[in-house]
């Protein structure tokens, strides 16, 4: 009878303690159903009848999901509500999907959420005001949707903040005066904001706000608004005599000095001037192994300057760029490319194209066309010299060099290699890219598409620079060539790809897709 007690007991205790976790595991079960339900993709694949835990991209601490990773799984739809259900989240990745619509009011019943990753989907309406008061928030990743409205000074409210990427959406009014001291990625190109740059953002590279009507270091400088500093009317009148009186006193003085000159029967007969011919200096190139430095010839530098392109801030001139140290980068078919570090701290790349004989007018007119082309996958084109002598393109730095360098400059044990969402994102920007500049007119040029010619961002983006001295269309290359020479980003079967990454597959760019599927499975692409 004793024995039966504690068994009794034992059972009871056991019932208190794991039922409750056990219907926490039910309650995160249900909202994963639901987000299946929801949604076309791959996450048919799950096995309701198993633990959640053993799902695909669920992961479980403690019998809780903690954690919900499922970038590029073609997710389509819209996301339901129920998955607020999933208290205990800490990291929720949807990126690189089709998702649509605003994010569900739920998710202000996510308090332990700490990284929320939604880029590259189609994602709408403005950022909920409960997100603003989701103080467990370190990385915060809305960049590549459709999100508008303005960016609340609530904001400060995340004081724990590391990242906040918010470029390439339709986000409008100005930039709040952000003051975050956790704050270290900071993004908000290629919208629709305008106003200054707030002070405590001026450090960050240009890159951060390109492509907005914004102005303020690290940018153009700002216009004076003319508040606060009309005129009065005396003022007005005082300027007006003062300026009048002092135009009397100087006609007063020429005509005195004409008669003291016809008096001493002298006329004023201007020296003949005289050609001097000054020789003009080669122009030098001083390379070493690592370093050089760039050098102009004087009848180039002579009454030249730099044409600076839009909102990009004149923060230095040709001078500055002629003091420069400077660091050969690469020798391409139009020229030489050098990194030039200018005395003030900031970096750019100087393109010195050779052999391009084009007239004054032809070379800015192309520039010009080069310089209004704007594309979050181009090399943003800050300025260019034009002499007769010398031809330099300016555009600004990317740090992580090209993808060839990426893939192939670091051995050993130490060499990190590109997951393969990455090397698709970076295939699927360059695309966007070519797709881009062949829409434009036939003057325009991408050079030669190789891994060691597209530039990597440090957000892993491709960057294209455009040259502007192809005058024949049936000189570039074709899509199924850029393709062919993107297909160094993959090392696998068109099978494999699909597997796992089938957004390449549903992409917007469907034209792309179809090219990329031919090129790795052996099948003949159309040029596009």
């Amino acid at each position: 009878m004793h024995s039966i007690s504690i068994l009794i007991l034992f059972l009871s205790l056991s019932l208190s303690v794991f039922t409750p976790r056990a219907l926490d595991l039910e309650s995160d079960r249900a909202a994963l159903v639901s987000l299946r339900n929801a949604v076309k993709g791959r996450l048919r694949l799950w096995n309701i009848s198993a633990s959640p835990c053993s799902w695909n991209g669920v992961t479980c601490t403690q019998n809780r999901v903690t954690e919900l990773r499922l970038p590029g799984m073609g997710l389509v739809g819209q996301l339901p509500i129920g998955i607020g259900n999933l208290t205990q989240l800490i990291t929720l990745s949807l990126r690189f999907n089709a998702l649509s619509g605003p994010i569900p009011p739920d998710f202000a019943d996510l308090a332990l959420l700490r990284n929320l990753y939604l880029q590259k989907n189609s994602l709408t309406g403005e950022i909920p005001g409960f997100l603003y008061d989701m103080q467990s928030l370190v990385r915060l990743n809305l960049a590549d949707n459709n999100f508008s409205g303005e960016i609340l000074d609530r904001i400060n409210n995340l004081t724990r903040l590391g990242t906040l990427l918010l470029e390439s959406n339709d986000f409008s009014g100005r930039i709040p005066d952000i003051n975050i001291s956790s704050l270290t990625q900071f993004n908000v190109s290629f919208n629709r904001l305008n106003g200054s740059v707030p002070e405590r953002l001026s450090g960050l590279p240009t890159s951060a706000f390109e492509g907005n009507s914004l102005c303020g270091k690290p940018l153009e400088a700002c216009s004076g608004s003319g508040t606060g500093n009309k005129l009065s009317g005396a003022a007005i009148a005082g300027i007006v005599i003062g300026s009048f009186i002092v135009f009397v006193i100087v006609m007063v003085l020429l005509i005195v000095l004409c008669q003291k000159r016809k008096s001493n029967g002298k006329d004023f007969v201007p020296a003949k001037g005289r050609d001097v011919d000054i020789p003009r200096e080669k122009t030098v190139v001083e390379e070493s192994e690592s370093r050089s430095t760039m050098s102009v010839s004087a009848s180039a530098r002579s009454s030249k300057s730099l044409v600076f392109f839009g909102n990009v801030a004149k923060t230095f001139d040709l001078e500055d760029l002629l003091k420069a140290s400077a660091e050969v980068l690469g020798k391409g078919t139009f020229g030489t490319a050098y990194k030039a570090s200018l005395e003030m701290g900031m970096a750019v790349v100087v393109k010195r194209l050779k052999d391009v004989k084009v007239s004054e007018n032809e070379f800015r007119e192309r520039i010009d066309e080069i310089g209004r082309m704007v594309h979050v996958n181009l090399v943003t084109l800050r300025a260019y010299y034009y002499n007769r002598d010398e031809k330099l393109l300016v555009y600004d730095y990317v740090p992580l060099g090209s993808l060839s360098a990426l893939l192939h400059g670091q051995r050993g044990s130490n060499r990190t290699p590109l997951n393969w969402e990455t090397r698709s994102g970076i295939a699927l920007g360059a695309a966007r890219a070519i797709t881009f500049i062949h829409s434009h007119g036939s003057t325009i040029s991408h050079g030669n598409i190789k891994s060691s010619n597209i530039l990597i961002t440090v957000s892993y983006e491709a960057r294209i620079a455009l040259e502007c001295t192809a005058q024949y269309p049936d000189k570039r290359p074709s899509i199924a060539e850029v393709t062919n020479q993107i297909e160094d980003l993959c090392s696998f079967s068109s099978q494999q790809m699909q597997e796992t990454n089938p957004e390449l597959f549903y992409d917007e760019d469907e034209g792309f897709s179809q090219q990329f599927h031919s090129t790795n499975s052996g099948a003949p692409a159309s040029s596009v």
